[in-house]
């Protein structure tokens, strides 16, 4: 009988483990001081800590919960072919009733329209001729508004730095972000309502980059902290004749503050602030120690970000760069490679642009992803088209005569997103753009480009501020009453069903350990809603707990063997248990889709919660009542 068990031991000892070892970070985490996550910090290991742990909420980290609304009156009005008096009557008077409960602006926009008499074909004509067209065509350009002020709020909270930001759509007009961790309320209102801008600059030749990159090498060769760094560096490397240097191969890990005597963190991509250096280059080329080569383009490893990023600031690399009308700038995007020692790296392509952009996204009147047609040297590969104002078409038409076969990048706050090369002049304002690895991707760049076209007017309608204090309230109540509710259900159960309760209670333990395990994996946010949930799978792990031991019970009161009473308590009770779980996890499959924010939470833990609890109690403790009866000709069962 006990080979029989085997598989189950074995079963139960893998998901213990597992859930243990995917826990523990967590753990980890919450017990470090201070001044050991700024040491972590500064050697690049905290942010991989930081990826496997259970993430807090707005509710329980403090930070910012802002609502934006999309002004759709006034994108309306900006898509009309023919404006009047009319017609800006009639979006007034949608305006004023989109505060009415359940009120939506397309079926107001329908039914006011209707009232006054206005003939939406005169004013939309190019949607269609009937009003139900028009209407349709013009919720797909909402939509379409709204993804572009998604995509723009993206770049913005990126500069905060936040980790796991929450940006998501609710309704049709109506912007929900949270921003975990974050106080400076004016410096986030000035971000989240301003535009993204999109700018076309020219790629400096790669001699001309190469000569920046060996004066920017000679100015740090006079900073004292860099060369006392490349001493120590010089002296672990032995010397090697006539090799060629291999940049991968003999990194090393230093920190920025050995770099420049501090580890003051500044807004950037990365939160990193160490870097990999090659040995052998570092004393020569500091600067050019921290690039890689990357196809034609130059590559900045991840973890050299922060490093690379505090050169470029200091004084004197930026008098430089000034004197010579030029910048440097990173990739929008990491690309995961790997390097000559087989592990993965993730390197940013760094560009050295000209100062001043040729082109800015004003000028773009349209951007559509598409597949090429037959016929074309790409065919079936995704492509973006672009279409320009006239203003643009003549600019675009000199920039692309003159620079025929240079490079033009594509900037987006900041960020290049791609530059490719012009290959001929473009006279009629008309651009394709390509090199995208699947249409998704070309769709996302079309929405960047229309998002500097054709800016839609949000606004900040709700706006609330949770400090860390009531932060951290709320995890020392939270806390509270998961243990109180803990510790009430555990005593409840050894006093009403003795032995068996204490099997219970061990079920019960493990399957807290477990949800939170998948927590962790999921890479989850707990929420307060979330803690609710959790205490809520406690009451349904521990009734169906309840509903098999009463079930026990009756059939020793028949009489029966305890042997038999267990398996047929389980048996009759299977039934009841799934029936009342699988209508709790359907209302939680509910609650997430059509949720929002912290209402998600709350049914993710619920989801697990019950799928889990399921397992505990009728897997687990099964497997420990047969080890019982197994082992012992038992007569009685502590129950």
């Amino acid at each position: 009988m006990n080979k029989k068990l085997t598989p189950r031991y074995i079963i139960i000892a893998i998901i213990l483990a597992w859930a243990i070892y995917a826990l523990w970070p967590s753990i980890s985490f919450q017990q470090m001081s201070e001044e050991k996550k700024e040491t972590l910090r500064e050697t690049g290991k905290l942010r991989a800590i930081e990826s496997k742990i259970i993430k807090q909420g707005l509710d329980l980290k403090g930070g910012m919960y802002i609502v934006l609304e999309v002004d759709l009156p006034t994108l309306i009005n900006g898509l009309a072919i023919n404006k009047d008096k009319n017609l800006e009557k009639t979006l007034n008077k949608v305006t004023e009733r989109l505060n009415e409960p359940d009120a939506d602006f397309f079926n107001l926009f329908t039914s006011i329209s209707k009232e006054d008499n206005l003939r939406l074909a005169r004013y939309f004509h190019e949607y269609g001729a009937s009003t139900d067209e028009i209407i349709g065509k013009l919720r797909d350009e909402s939509d379409d508004a709204i993804n572009r002020v998604l995509e723009i709020l993206q770049n913005r909270v990126d500069q905060f730095g936040v980790a796991e930001p929450t940006i998501q759509k609710q309704g049709n007009q109506r912007i929900i972000v949270e921003l975990a961790g974050i106080q400076d309320s004016e410096r986030a209102r000035d971000l989240l309502q301003s535009t993204a801008l999109l700018e076309f600059y020219l790629v400096k030749d790669a001699e001309i980059t190469q000569d920046m990159l060996t004066r920017v090498d000679n100015i740090l060769k006079g900073n004292e902290d860099l060369a006392e760094v490349a001493a120590e560096l010089s002296e672990q490397t032995e010397p090697q004749e006539e090799q060629i240097v291999q940049p991968v191969s003999d990194d090393k890990t230093i920190t920025v503050s050995e770099l420049f005597g501090d580890t003051e963190q500044e807004s950037g991509i990365s939160e990193d602030t160490s870097a990999v250096v090659d040995q052998r280059l570092f004393e020569n080329r500091p600067f050019s120690s921290l690039l890689r080569n990357f196809d034609r383009d130059l590559g900045v490893p991840e973890s050299n970000v922060y490093a690379v990023n505090k050169i470029l600031a200091l004084p004197e690399v930026e008098q430089l760069l000034e004197s010579t009308s030029s910048k440097f700038s990173l990739s929008n995007k990491a690309q995961e490679l790997t390097d000559a020692s087989g592990n993965q790296i993730n390197i940013y392509r760094l560009y050295h642009l000209e100062n001043e952009p040729e082109l800015t996204g004003g000028v773009i009147s349209d951007a559509k992803e598409n597949i090429s047609g037959t016929g074309s040297d790409i065919a079936g590969q995704p492509v973006v088209l672009l279409e320009m104002n006239s203003d643009g078409t003549k600019q675009w038409s000199r920039i692309t005569g003159a620079n025929i076969n240079r490079r033009i990048a594509i900037v987006l706050d900041n960020k290049v997103h791609m530059a490719p090369n012009i290959i001929e002049k473009i006279p009629s304002g008309g651009t394709r753009i390509q090199g995208f690895a699947d249409l998704n991707e070309a769709k996302d760049i079309a929405i960047v480009l229309r998002a500097g076209a054709l800016p839609v007017p949000v606004q900040i309608i709700e706006e609330r501020i949770v400090g860390p204090s009531l932060g951290a309230d709320s995890i020392k109540q939270g806390t509270r009453s998961v243990i109180i509710g803990l510790i009430i259900v555990l005593i409840f159960m050894l006093i009403y069903y003795k032995i068996s309760g204490s099997i219970a209670n061990f079920a019960l333990i493990w399957n807290m350990i477990l949800v939170l395990s998948i927590l962790a994996l999921l890479q989850a946010t707990l929420t307060l809603p979330g803690i609710a949930a959790l205490i809520l799978t406690m009451g349904m792990s521990i009734d169906a707990n309840v509903i098999i031991f009463e079930r026990i019970r009756e059939e020793l009161r028949k009489g029966k063997t305890v042997h038999s009473a267990i398996d047929a308590g389980y048996n009759r009770a299977l039934t009841t248990i799934v029936d009342a779980n699988i209508t709790t996890v359907i209302a939680a499959l509910v609650l997430y889709q059509f949720g929002t924010g912290p209402i998600r939470g709350f049914a993710i833990v619920l989801f697990w919660g019950i799928a889990i609890s399921m397992f505990t109690a009728i897997f687990v403790t099964r497997t420990i009542f047969m080890s019982i009866t197994n082992r012992k000709n038992l007569q009685k069962l502590s129950i």
